[in-house]
């Protein structure tokens, strides 16, 4: 009878053991010290991708900036066209001038010249 009652013990000392294992192997102390190693492990990698972002989003607010210039740009060329046009205008009346005026003074009369377009 006393080997059954030896198994029992034994039995009872070894469940004891693992239960003891398991709770030491899953105590939050432990746990904290796997998560600080996955933190270690992984933050340079995560601290080189936030890096990357920031990088990336001052090169596209940088485009994005040149880009909205260059529409203002194009808006305010569209918009002054009626300058240009007017600009024209009095560059060719400005020519027209001057030739007239250079045929008056090589001594042509001015009814032989065509008068000054007024445009």
């Amino acid at each position: 009878m006393e080997e059954p009652e030896m198994q029992l013990k034994g039995k009872k000392v070894t469940d004891k053991f693992t239960e003891s294992i398991y709770v030491l192997a899953n105590e939050p102390s432990v746990a904290l010290y796997r998560l600080q190693e996955h933190v270690r492990r992984s933050l340079p990698e995560l601290a080189q991708h936030k890096a990357d972002m920031q990088r990336w989003e001052e090169q596209s607010q940088g485009a994005i900036y040149t880009v909205e210039y260059a529409c203002s740009a194009v808006k305010n060329l569209v918009d002054s066209s009626v300058y240009f046009r007017s600009v024209e205008g009095l560059l060719k009346q400005a020519i027209s001038i001057r030739d007239h005026m250079n045929a008056a003074t090589q001594g042509h009369s001015p009814e032989e010249l065509p008068p000054p377009s007024s445009t």
